[in-house]
């Protein structure tokens, strides 16, 4: 590499980096298991204990299961923190590592969803350390690189997935701190009466 040029694998992971470490991770300190699965609105989706959803469709290996329908409703269910999170770790990290980075395979359908918050976050910690590893194991030519037949468009260079990975971290995460926000203000007592 030229010694004026970038280091873009380095730009990269530090765009997720200053987020994750500067604006996220205090936010989701002590997420209470109360919050993970609090619903502001009638049949939102969420994580819930096998056999309890009334959801059309329920994935996961073990005793919790993620709320779907195939196709999706149109207008979009309602999600929780829970079903967010799990979005996040499987569909947007763990299922790309198992993909790309060697880590073990991982599906909707294959995942033991967390059925708390702590165990949740640890989830989320995991998934992050293994992708981010990937990235930077990618070096530079890495980054360029076909996706291939793994990735909806398989000539785009791993540069691209990096940046929509990261996108999908950045929106999804801040949708759990707004519904962290949205929790405390519906449930907080202000002059002896809920708000």
């Amino acid at each position: 590499m030229d010694g004026d040029e970038p280091d873009w694998n380095r730009t990269l992971r530090e765009q997720w980096e200053f987020h994750w470490n500067h604006q996220v991770r205090a936010r989701l300190e002590g997420l209470t298991d109360e919050e993970y699965f609090w619903s502001p609105v009638p049949d939102a989706w969420s994580v819930r204990p096998r056999g309890s959803s009334a959801a059309p469709v329920q994935v996961g290996a073990g005793d919790f299961t993620l709320d779907y329908a195939f196709p999706e409703p149109v207008p979009a269910a309602f999600t929780t923190i829970a079903w967010r999170l799990g979005h996040v770790i499987v569909g947007v990290l763990a299922a790309r590592n198992a993909a790309h980075f060697g880590a073990s395979a991982a599906s909707y359908e294959s995942w033991e969803y967390a059925g708390g918050a702590a165990a949740a976050l640890g989830q989320l910690e995991v998934q992050l350390e293994v992708w981010l590893a990937g990235v930077g194991g990618l070096g530079e030519a890495g980054l360029r690189v076909p996706v291939g037949e793994k990735e909806p468009f398989p000539e785009a260079p791993m540069a691209d997935l990096v940046l929509h990975v990261h996108r999908e971290l950045i929106h999804h995460l801040s949708e759990v701190c707004l519904l962290r926000d949205l929790y405390v203000h519906t449930k907080s007592v202000t002059n002896g009466e809920d708000r």
